[in-house]
């Protein structure tokens, strides 16, 4: 029996182990391709989380700028001119009024901006800047303004007081 198996038994030996082969480079594949599906994954959950944890429950007034002089601050009925730039939390701009060339002009406490705007820009003299991190509840809420400004969405302003009233220079 110390006979050599016959070519079609050592033909098939053959193709069953390139079959092998091929079937272990296909699983390492299959495995790779896995491993960096869940890393991306992974990915994109902790820019999610990143972008919630700086969502803020209260309204966040920071000054940025206060004039040496302040003969007069914004009050409720005052039309006012404001520079801004606003951003998502993750830093997604989604509107500029210097880009435009013109600040917007509204009246204080007539609510025709979003409630943060009516409290933040509240008190500020001509020429003061401020940071406002304004809740979505305070802003567009759950449903957001689309497509630019994503339901839920807190909303950074970082805005300048441009005038009172016609007045853009305190006296």
């Amino acid at each position: 029996n110390d006979r050599a198996p016959p070519r079609r038994i050592l033909s098939l030996s053959l193709t069953i182990e390139g079959q092998r082969r091929e079937c272990c480079d296909i699983m390492a594949s299959l495995r790779s391709f896995i491993a960096l599906a869940v890393l991306a994954a992974l990915a994109v959950l902790v820019s999610v989380v990143d972008a919630k944890s700086k969502d803020v429950t209260k309204l966040q007034i920071g000054v940025k700028h206060k004039p040496a002089v302040c003969t007069r601050k914004a009050t409720s009925g005052d039309e006012v001119k404001v520079h801004y730039k606003g951003t998502l939390t993750d830093g997604t701009v989604f509107d500029d009024s210097s880009v435009r060339g013109s600040p917007i002009k509204f009246t204080l406490g007539t609510r025709s901006v979003i409630e943060g705007w009516e409290t933040g820009i509240n008190g500020m003299c001509v020429g003061e800047k401020r940071k406002l991190k304004i809740p979505s509840h305070m802003g567009y809420g759950e449903h957001g303004s689309p497509p630019t400004i994503p339901g839920g969405a807190t909303l950074i302003f970082e805005t300048e007081l441009v005038a009172i009233d016609g007045d853009e220079e305190q006296k």
